[in-house]
C-alpha cells in the first residue's frame, strides 16, 4: 500500500505544479482583454514621465509583494478597523504612493474595458516589467494568469524581507526560504541601481557613535561626509533621503556594483555583499559585465514572479485592488 501511495503523491504534486504553470502564459489576456497590454504601457509611460521615481517605487512594491507568499497583490490591500494588512507593516510604511497610484490608475482603466478579467497581481507584475525596460533595464519575460490573494496580514511580513542592518547570513537565508540562491539574490539586489532610501534606514551607519571607528566600514570617507550633511535633520524630517546610486540614480545599469567596489554603497547590507566571500565574485562579475547582470536579473525576476502563484479557487480577480470583493465596509 505504501509503495503505491508514494508514486501517487508524487504524481499529484507534479500535476498541481503543472496546473499552475499551465495557467500562466504570455498571451493569457489576448482574447479576454486584448487592450490590456496597450492600456498598461500607455499609463505606465505617462506616469513615469510625470513622476520619474515611479519605476523605482513600483519595483520595490513588486518585491515587497512577491517575497511574501508570492505575487498576489496582498501588499495593495488597505487595512480595516478589524484587520491590519501587509501594507501597514513597519517595513512597508515607507513604500511610495506613486507606485500604489500607478496600479490604481491601470486597474481603473482596464476595468472600464474588460470588467472583472485582469487581476491586480498581473497588473503589478506587468507594470514592473515595463518600467524596468523603460529606464534602461533588461526585458523581463513575464507571464499572466495570477489571481489576487484572499489574505493580507501584517503578521506574515516579518522575516520575508531583508533589512539594511541584517547580517549576510540572515539575508541569504531569507532569499533561500523563497527558493532563491545566492547568485539570484545578488542579481536582484541590483535593483538598487535606481531609487532612493530614507536617511533613517542608514543613519546608524553614518552617524557612528564608536569613537574608535572614524568612518562606516567600507564607505568612502567623502561620501560618508556628504551623507551626514544631507541627513543632518533626518529626525525632524522623516522624508529626507538619498539615492541608492549616487551617479546614475534614474538609469537601470550596473553602476550599483561599480559603486560598491569603491565604497559608495548606501546601505550597510549592500556594502556587505562586496566583501562576503559568497557574494563578492558576483559583484565583481556584474560590475565588469552589464550584460551578465541584465541576464541574471531578468531570469531571477521571472522566477520570483512565478512562485506561489494563486490560481483558480486560491484567489480572486479583485474589482478594486485595495479591498476584497466581499468587503462589507
Amino acid at each position: 500500500m505504501k509503495s503505491f501511495m508514494l508514486p501517487l503523491l508524487i504524481l499529484l504534486s507534479l500535476s498541481f505544479s503543472s496546473l499552475i504553470e499551465a495557467n500562466l502564459s504570455s498571451d493569457y489576456y489576448t482574447k479576454t482583454c486584448p487592450e490590456f497590454e496597450q492600456t498598461l504601457v500607455q499609463i505606465v509611460t505617462e506616469k513615469q514621465i510625470a513622476a520619474p521615481t515611479t519605476a523605482a517605487g513600483t519595483l520595490r512594491l513588486f518585491f515587497h509583494d512577491c517575497m511574501v507568499d508570492g505575487c498576489d497583490a496582498s501588499i495593495l490591500v488597505a487595512s480595516t478597523p478589524r484587520k491590519t494588512s501587509e501594507r501597514d507593516a513597519d517595513i512597508n510604511r515607507s513604500l511610495p504612493g506613486d507606485a500604489f497610484d500607478l496600479i490604481t490608475r491601470i486597474k481603473t482603466a482596464v476595468e472600464l474595458k474588460c470588467p472583472n478579467v485582469v487581476s491586480c497581481s498581473d497588473i503589478l507584475v506587468g507594470a514592473t516589467r515595463s518600467l524596468v525596460t523603460m529606464v534602461g533595464g533588461p526585458r523581463i519575460n513575464v507571464k499572466f494568469g495570477r489571481k489576487d490573494s484572499l489574505v493580507s496580514d501584517m503578521d506574515r511580513v516579518e522575516g520575508h524581507l531583508a533589512r539594511p542592518n541584517m547580517t549576510m547570513d540572515h539575508i541569504v537565508s531569507i532569499f533561500e526560504s523563497t527558493g532563491l540562491n545566492v547568485q539570484e539574490m545578488v542579481a536582484l539586489v541590483g535593483a538598487h541601481t535606481i531609487g532612493f532610501s530614507h536617511c533613517k534606514e542608514f543613519a546608524n551607519r553614518i552617524f557612528n557613535k564608536n569613537k574608535n571607528q572614524s568612518e562606516p566600514e567600507g564607505m568612502n570617507p567623502k561620501y560618508a561626509a556628504e551623507l551626514r550633511k544631507l541627513c543632518a535633520n533626518y529626525t525632524r524630517d522623516e522624508e529626507m533621503s538619498a539615492f541608492n546610486d549616487v551617479f546614475t540614480p534614474g538609469k537601470f545599469d550596473n553602476m550599483y556594483y561599480k559603486n560598491l567596489k569603491h565604497g559608495y554603497g548606501l546601505l550597510e547590507s549592500d556594502q556587505a555583499i562586496a566583501f562576503d566571500s559568497r557574494t563578492r565574485p558576483l559583484v565583481d562579475l556584474y560590475a565588469a559585465n552589464e550584460t551578465a547582470f541584465f541576464e541574471a536579473f531578468a531570469k531571477a525576476m521571472e522566477k520570483v514572479s512565478e512562485q506561489k502563484v494563486k490560481t483558480e479557487k486560491l484567489g480572486e480577480i479583485r474589482r478594486r485592488c485595495d479591498q476584497y470583493n466581499d468587503y462589507k465596509g
